[in-house]
């Protein structure tokens, strides 16, 4: 999967301008409001960095991740272009993270629960690495609930090397977060949906 990260790194953004901007718009915002100021933030599977440039506008550091060195070439470059210094970038398997125990204020893992063949054991590494208190902010498409055209584009990009391992509506994506948030034994958790052309999902789990 991240060859074909790799391939299209470089017109990503483009992609998310033209497809769905509305969602990402509203996406960025949320993620912003739940951001503490001066927090230390964790963004696995981050891609281009668009979560983590709006978390970097409060947090004290964040940490970029992703197992595509190219989508965090692409980071690192809008992180220049936009003059953002409190961000730091490394590759990270989003399943078996490489930091301590209650490391961070914040986790945010957007877009990419869909993509992964193991995606409980991925849910319980983002707990596992935030402090007690903090959050885990787990926003995610809703492919499933794309209008025809837009179900159109994604059947595109899977003849092209796209390959989620589930295309995702509102009762399956909430009754995932449901169980594992009660399997990891946090403290609440709360759902709500991001309308546009590819609706999204965009939970706040406390730990």
């Amino acid at each position: 999967m991240s060859s074909f990260w790799d391939k299209f790194s470089g017109i990503y953004d483009l992609n998310e301008i033209l497809f769905n901007r509305s969602v990402n718009k509203q996406m960025v915002k949320a993620v912003e409001s739940e951001i503490p100021k001066g927090a230390k933030v964790l963004d696995c599977a981050a891609g281009t960095g668009m979560l983590s440039m709006a978390a970097a506008k409060k947090a004290g550091k964040v940490l970029c991740t992703d197992r595509s060195r190219k989508m965090l070439i692409q980071a690192m470059k809008k992180a220049r272009r936009k003059g953002v210094y409190n961000i730091a970038f490394a590759r990270r398997d989003i399943t078996a993270l490489k930091d301590p125990d209650n490391s961070y204020d914040v986790v945010i893992a957007g877009n990419v629960m869909h993509l992964l063949d193991d995606p409980e054991k991925a849910f319980s590494e983002l707990v596992r690495v935030t402090k007690k208190g903090g959050k885990i902010i787990i926003p995610t498409y809703l492919t499933r609930e794309s209008g025809l055209f837009f179900k159109l584009c994604i059947m595109i990009y899977k003849l092209l090397g796209y390959a989620p391992t589930a295309d995702l509506y509102t009762e399956e994506y909430i009754r995932f977060i449901e169980k594992n948030a009660e399997k990891n034994c946090c403290a609440e958790y709360s759902v709500r949906l991001l309308l546009g052309n590819i609706p999204a999902g965009f939970a706040v789990i406390k730990k």
